[in-house]
């Protein structure tokens, strides 16, 4: 009886927290398919809309290592997750941005708010699923929140559709930031103290030190990032390309498109890392190379929703076998610190591929200049990557028994 309770508390948890992650993503996901072209309403450039978004995935991914830290520190992890979700209402707020640098600012802390709630939240989503199993809790959560990030865009298009009003459109995503807050105040009153999480003292902690495999991979991918164009700038493209027909509602649903081969490529990649290993990754380094060209080359319509579908392919493989071979290549008790320098280098791509791809299009750069610059990045990246997956194999099995 006891062993049946814990389980449906654990899995009301774990709904309870997908569904708050639902609702943000219908927030910010949903907005994030009209910003870039609102980012250009306002006056902003190729090069500020790449960088801004740059920035912000930068700050996003960066800022994890330090929001994780502090709130091991202080146990604080409840904070963490109120302030990093409270952040999502500077989306709604954008409604009333007449300025570009607020609106850039904005943009900003939505993604802050990503860094600070991300280690928090997944901390407590991995207590409360013990005995169930973390696969299947993390599986759950994220079903729950990829609903939200669909619903999200088709709730945009439909409402610049209809109003064709930027402001309109952000101030209306209030209502389900409302819903979010009260989601996340209800999961709180549920499952908060049971998540209270002790800090445990380290008995015997382990000495080490990262190898240099893992930091021959993570230039690999700092690369491969560099040279793969940003998805905003191709949805800024596509906003340019429709302005004259005035049907800026069709660009949310190129990021839906990019978002929905995203989903659709993980399961099947993870699979497939699995089963062949780190030199798997060889196959979204050499698709990096055609979303660049594709974007850089043609005005069409239906080449950038190709470029899309690319885009989509490679951020699905990203998600989900780019961080796999980071547990490959890293003992467990210094894994924390390897994901942090993971995803620092990663923002770090996203800010460098936004400011140079941004540039290139401003200055209308020759197509064969943004061949060599992709080319260039992704060889580089690649031979990196195979120099690492001659010494990974059976890397996993050593280090874990080392650990």
């Amino acid at each position: 009886m006891q062993k049946s309770k814990h389980l449906k508390d654990a899995y009301l948890g774990i709904i309870l927290l997908g569904i708050v992650s639902l609702m943000g993503d219908v927030v910010y996901e949903g907005a994030r398919g009209i910003v870039p072209s609102y980012l250009e309403f306002l006056g902003a450039s190729y090069f500020v809309v790449g960088l801004a978004f740059g920035l912000g995935d930068f700050l996003g991914y960066a800022l994890r290592l330090l929001s994780g830290f502090l709130a091991d520190a202080t146990h604080a992890y409840w904070v963490f997750i109120f302030l990093g979700y409270g952040l999502i209402v500077s989306i709604p707020f954008l409604g009333f941005s007449t300025s570009l640098e607020i609106a850039i600012i904005l943009v900003l802390l939505e993604r802050l708010g990503k860094a600070f709630r991300s280690p928090s939240r997944d901390t407590v989503l991995s207590v409360i699923s013990k005995g169930i199993g973390a696969g299947k809790a993390f599986g759950i959560h994220e079903l729950l929140d990829q609903i939200g990030a669909i619903i999200g865009p088709l709730m945009v298009a439909f409402l610049m559709f209809s109003s064709d009003d930027y402001h309109y459109t952000f101030k209306f995503l209030f209502i389900p930031f409302v819903i979010l807050l009260a989601a996340l105040t209800y999961t709180f009153k549920r499952i908060g103290a049971k998540t209270i999480i002790e800090g445990e003292k380290a008995e015997g902690r382990r000495k080490g030190r990262l190898e240099k495999p893992f930091y021959i991979y993570t230039l690999a991918v700092l690369l491969n990032t560099v040279g793969l164009i940003t998805y905003a700038l191709i949805l800024g493209k596509a906003s340019e390309i429709l302005k004259p027909s005035e049907q800026q509602w069709i660009v949310p649903l190129i990021y839906l498109l990019i978002q929905g081969v995203d989903a659709s490529v993980a399961l099947i990649a993870g699979y497939s890392y699995d089963k062949f290993g780190i030199k798997v990754l060889t196959i979204p380094f050499i698709l990096s190379i055609f979303p660049s060209l594709l974007v850089m080359g043609s005005s069409e319509l239906s080449t950038i929703l190709i470029a899309a579908v690319f885009a989509g392919l490679v951020l699905g493989m990203q998600e989900s076998i780019y961080r796999a071979a980071v547990s490959e290549l890293t003992p467990i008790y210094l894994r924390g610190t390897a994901y942090g320098i993971f995803n620092t280098a990663y923002g770090v791509g996203f800010l460098i591929s936004g400011a140079i791809y941004g540039f290139l299009m401003d200055v209308n750069a020759p197509l064969f200049a943004v061949a060599i610059y992709t080319f260039v990045t992704q060889l580089i990246a690649t031979v990196f990557l195979l120099k690492v997956s001659k010494v990974s194999k059976g890397k996993a099995d050593l280090l874990n028994y080392k650990a």
